[in-house]
């Protein structure tokens, strides 16, 4: 399976998502900072499963319907920085669509998230990660989970990767930076948590409109014989 996570800097990027779809044969497609209003029903094959709509610049997630039956879709309101309430530029920071795969006979969770900017502490930051992890085990304890996007997270990084595996995650990054607007800011912001499900790579995609590279996952599932991960703590 093929998932693409792109943030399209205030939608700036959109009209790259049909050449991206198309060159990268994407079965599962995520965004942030999309604007709800301006999303089309269909990019390429894929689908619109849902996007927030409390948001300015908001979250959505396109689906192969072809090879995916989509179930139910929930957005989710995340612990808010000092910017969310000076500016309100997303009151839901996590959206997430259930999926049966009618090729593997199989379900999957699958979610676009978007933490808070880099003006807020990294401690704020994985307490939004940990309360999506939470709430995405709610929705489908057990089955596979892949959660990709904008982390802004590009320093301090094994720290949370520790933290996340304490939660039964994994955390993956690209092979490249996928942020390199500033000098001072370079690095990978955009990543990949996972559970029960396989992450064969990812790979960051060429630079577009946006000031973020979209990156490209490549998963598997695991086989159905594989131990199950650790439950989720708090």
């Amino acid at each position: 399976m093929k998932i693409v996570s792109y943030n399209l800097r205030k939608h700036a990027a959109s009209a790259e998502l049909v050449d991206i779809e198309h060159l990268y044969d994407v079965d599962v497609l995520c965004l942030q900072e999309a604007d709800a209003v301006l999303l089309p029903d269909r990019v390429g094959h894929l689908r619109l499963a849902d996007a927030t709509k409390a948001n300015r610049l908001g979250l959505a997630i396109y689906v192969n319907d072809e090879r995916f039956t989509i179930g139910d879709t929930t957005a989710f309101e995340l612990k808010k920085s000092l910017h969310d309430r000076l500016f309100s530029p997303a009151n839901e920071r996590l959206i997430a669509s259930r999926l049966y795969d009618k090729e593997a006979e199989r379900e999957i969770l699958i979610a676009s998230f978007h933490a808070a900017p880099l003006t807020a502490p990294n401690s704020l930051r994985r307490k939004q990660i940990s309360t999506a992890h939470r709430e995405l085990g709610s929705l489908a304890a057990g089955i596979p989970t892949v959660m990709v996007g904008d982390f802004n997270y590009p320093i301090f990084k094994n720290n949370l990767r520790r933290r996340i595996q304490e939660m039964g995650y994994e955390l993956s990054l690209s092979n490249a930076r996928t942020y390199s607007r500033y000098k001072i800011f370079r690095g990978h912001f955009d990543f990949v948590t996972s559970v029960n499900m396989g992450i064969d790579e990812v790979k960051t995609l060429p630079r577009g409109a946006s000031d973020h590279r979209p990156i490209l996952v490549t998963t598997s599932y695991l086989s159905v014989d594989a131990e199950p991960r650790q439950e989720m703590v708090s």
